[in-house]
């Protein structure tokens, strides 16, 4: 006996069904997994973190892979990465172990710059000596970064942390805390230490006298690197493209500075001066910095005893859970 057909209606039901069971099983397998939202990496305004917006600005950064969120200190930062607001950040390497002794799992992926006088103590003007700054006011960002400058000057001028008057402050504040008074130096950086200098103030003592004290990383939690991989070595190559174009370009009538001006504030012509107390260390560079015995696993250790010196919180240095070298160990090509 034959088999009879089945009415067309159930045909065309067991049809959808069976597309129904194939796009379920397609999806269970990621072939409808929506798109990955950017990585939020955080950033406040000052030379040594140009070069990533300068990316921005050249098209170098996928915006669909990264975002870029401006804030108004490394303070904000920190409370933003700790919330959960960021995936990553531009920070100081003091202000990347501070926030891992707080429980944020960052790691170190590159590293930018290190101060060679971009840092500063500026006072008003009739300060012109680091000594006179014995019982005075002075302006200083809640961080490891003001604590590592102002303890250098002290040390060196052989004064105590008790011989000063700290007042709280972020970096973007530095120039009305000075000129209205309300403090007698501050603990600074550029742009607002040139700023200061142009208004008559007095520069006393820079981070020139604390060689590799100070240097600027980027650093992303721990679970985006691995979650994330293609999109931080996107970022990473993007910081690195910009770096080439900068020391390929730096003249102050060309594109890299009149793009950079105005978020430094500044005309296209003093932008090149704000980069004068920063260096920016080649990728090839930076390998070294990030190895186990390099210069970031030294400059830790000194930042951590300081840090535990001055009863801030610290974690202790693990090269192999704060450090991972892979995104400038990979190859890359100036851009076409």
């Amino acid at each position: 006996m034959e088999r009879a057909s089945p009415p067309p209606f159930r045909a065309a039901r067991r049809r959808w069904l069976a597309g129904a069971g194939g796009l379920a099983l397609a999806a269970a397998l990621g072939g409808c997994q929506p798109p990955l939202p950017p990585l939020r990496i955080g950033s406040l305004v000052f030379p040594g973190y140009e070069l990533l917006f300068l990316a921005r600005e050249a098209g170098w950064l996928d915006p669909a892979q990264v975002r870029l969120i401006e804030l108004r200190s490394n303070t904000d930062t920190l409370r933003a990465l700790a919330s959960g607001q960021l995936e990553g950040a531009q920070l100081t390497l003091d202000e990347v172990l501070l926030g891992r002794a707080r429980g944020i799992r960052l790691r170190i992926v590159h590293v930018l710059d290190i101060s060679d006088g971009a840092d500063a103590v500026i006072a008003r003007p009739g300060l012109r000596q680091p000594g006179q700054l014995r019982g005075r006011r002075i302006g200083v960002e809640d961080s490891a970064g003001g604590v590592i400058l102002l303890d250098a000057l002290l040390k060196a001028q052989r004064l105590r942390v008790e011989d000063v008057v700290k007042v709280p402050m972020t970096l973007d504040r530095s120039v009305e805390m000075l000129t209205s008074g309300a403090v007698d130096a501050v603990v600074t950086a550029e742009p607002w230490a040139s700023r200061l200098e142009a208004q008559g103030a007095v520069r006393v003592f820079d981070s020139r006298a604390i060689p590799g004290r100070i240097v600027d990383v980027l650093a992303l939690r721990a679970e985006v690197l691995a979650a994330r991989a293609p999109a931080v070595q996107h970022l990473v190559d993007a910081h690195t493209r910009a770096w080439w174009l900068w020391g390929r370009e730096p003249a102050p009538d060309q594109l890299p500075a009149r793009l950079m001006a105005p978020r430094l504030q500044v005309p296209a012509a003093q932008v090149p001066a704000l980069f004068r107390g920063l260096r920016l260390p080649a990728r090839d560079e930076v390998r070294a910095m990030l190895a186990p015995d390099g210069q970031i696993s030294r400059t830790a250790g000194e930042l951590l005893a300081l840090m535990a010196e001055r009863g801030m919180p610290t974690s202790p240095w693990q090269w192999d859970d704060t450090v991972d070298a892979r995104f400038v160990s990979a190859p890359w090509g100036p851009p076409a």
